[in-house]
């Protein structure tokens, strides 16, 4: 079933690691370059374009996609997968700038590369648009109301463009994840690590590979099938505000 990726351009934000194709965007370029290495060291014959762009920035976004090598302009797969959080103030405490980084990033981000791409799509009238979201995208939990809006937001911008391009061969996915350990934490709790680490503590949450593996697994479908939304879960939680930990 994977051989139906072989050849495929796939273009993640934020960053990951697959077996495809891959075009790779961040703000950091000393990590692109780390990921970029690794790949290419453990997939031969993998190509890797990386692209240093914050996904706010509508200008920079839509220029990179326009320049992009020729081998790489025709993308089959886009994972909008760029996202934070930060913070766990209430609404009545939220700053100003925590609010407008959450927003810019998760909804204006994902908006801007999505009509970057979504044209080649439509010309070739193929594609998948799969969209990293979160178990607060259909839930929400006290102290994570601006974060959680974000979230519904990227959930009511996926139903809604599966519903627009149901005459097309373009598929649509939302791939929401429970606890993950990555850096989600750290920059929530504005990198105090120990505050990180204590939100894992007494249970195994999911991993990035975890979530990378849903993804290809979803994207090396047949044409015809569409996984529209995945739940993916630690065996130990049951909803956002639900997890067992053992002592």
């Amino acid at each position: 079933m994977f051989s139906r990726l072989q050849g495929k351009t796939a273009l993640i934000t934020g960053n990951a690691n697959s077996n495809m194709n891959l075009i790779l965007t961040g703000r950091r370029a000393d990590r692109l370059a780390e990921i970029k290495s690794e790949l290419l060291s453990t997939y031969k014959g993998l190509q890797v374009h990386t692209i240093e762009m914050d996904v706010r920035d509508r200008a920079k976004v839509f220029e990179a996609i326009e320049a992009l090598p020729v081998a790489f302009q025709s993308i089959d797969i886009l994972v909008n997968n760029a996202g934070l959080v930060k913070g766990m103030d209430t609404l009545e405490t939220v700053k100003p700038d925590d609010f407008a980084v959450m927003f810019d990033t998760n909804v204006k981000g994902l908006l801007n590369v999505t009509q970057a791409v979504l044209p080649g799509m439509k010309k070739r009238n193929s594609g998948y648009v799969i969209n990293i979201s979160s178990i607060a995208g259909t839930q929400v939990y006290p102290g994570g109301g601006i974060y959680c809006a974000t979230k519904h937001a990227v959930d009511a911008m996926t139903r809604t463009l599966r519903l627009e391009l149901v005459s097309t061969k373009i598929n649509v996915t939302s791939i929401d994840p429970g606890m993950v350990e990555t850096e989600f934490s750290v920059v929530r709790f504005y990198g105090d690590k120990d505050k990180a680490d204590a939100v894992y503590k007494g249970i195994e949450p999911l991993t990035g590979e975890d979530v990378a593996e849903l993804v290809v697994f979803t994207a090396s479908r047949k044409p015809h099938v569409n996984i529209a939304n995945v739940l993916l879960l630690p065996t130990n939680q049951a909803a956002v505000h639900m997890v067992h930990r053992e002592a």
